[in-house]
């Protein structure tokens, strides 16, 4: 669904992103995880669109992405802070989105119902908890059901009810064989929700694999056992 070929990024003398190739299929749940700096952020606005590579190209559903902007309507994005003009009201961002996405097909308004947000429409997001912002931003990238779903540190801010129900709700669009691509640094979180991990470092794809096969190899039950496995391994 998602080919990353070749990508590389440089801002200037910095090389951010180096030959990443990738391909993220239709039903897989992807962590994307490495220490702050590693280029996880650019390696997504990259396929956001929002950078564009200094070499390489990405290919969404066999399209090159390049000079294409359509392709985005298929992705739902909740960035890590969501930033919302301060004197517009929840209810005014809603329909402000649904004004320019111009959709017409029926929305996905689990997740404002679940976190309560219709009784909050007239709030100004001025006056929000980092907490509030974040159901938000997690409800916006549901909204228009989305074939995938890119979610930047999902839970961080939230308290542990609104944590549970959005993960649940990534659980039920894995199994309608929907793509999502997480990033965390909150590895206990994962357990539950990711099929494959992808480990960068310095700009590189240290691994990609299935989550099984990583713990059978480390001899770990859980992800955050397998990765302080690696880590302490390289240590040595």
């Amino acid at each position: 669904m998602i080919e990353i070929q070749n990508v590389s990024k440089n801002f200037g003398k910095l090389e951010v992103l180096k030959h990443i190739d990738l391909t993220c299929e239709a039903g897989q749940c992807i962590a994307l995880i490495g220490p702050n700096g590693c280029g996880k952020t650019t390696l997504i606005k990259c396929i956001l669109g929002m950078v564009i590579p200094t070499e390489g190209n990405i290919r969404f559903k066999g399209k090159d992405i390049s000079n294409d902007y359509a392709y985005r309507h298929d992705i739902g994005y909740m960035p890590q802070v969501g930033r919302y003009p301060d004197n517009m009201t929840i209810g005014q961002v809603f329909d402000m989105i649904r004004d320019i996405r111009s959709v017409k097909e029926t929305l996905d308004e689990e997740l404002v119902e679940k976190f309560a947000l219709r009784d909050m429409r007239e709030k100004k997001m001025r006056t929000l908890s980092g907490g509030t912002v974040q159901k938000v931003s997690a409800s916006l990238s549901f909204l228009f059901t989305p074939e995938v779903l890119i979610l930047d540190e999902p839970t961080a801010g939230l308290d542990p009810l609104a944590s549970e129900i959005l993960k649940e709700k990534i659980i039920r669009e894995k199994g309608k064989g929907k793509l999502v691509l997480i990033t965390s640094h909150l590895l206990s979180e994962l357990d539950d929700l990711v099929t494959h991990i992808i480990m960068m470092q310095e700009g590189e794809i240290r691994f990609f694999m299935p989550v099984t096969e990583l713990k059978n190899a480390t001899h770990t039950d859980s992800l955050a056992k397998a990765i302080t496995h690696i880590l302490k391994r390289d240590d040595v």
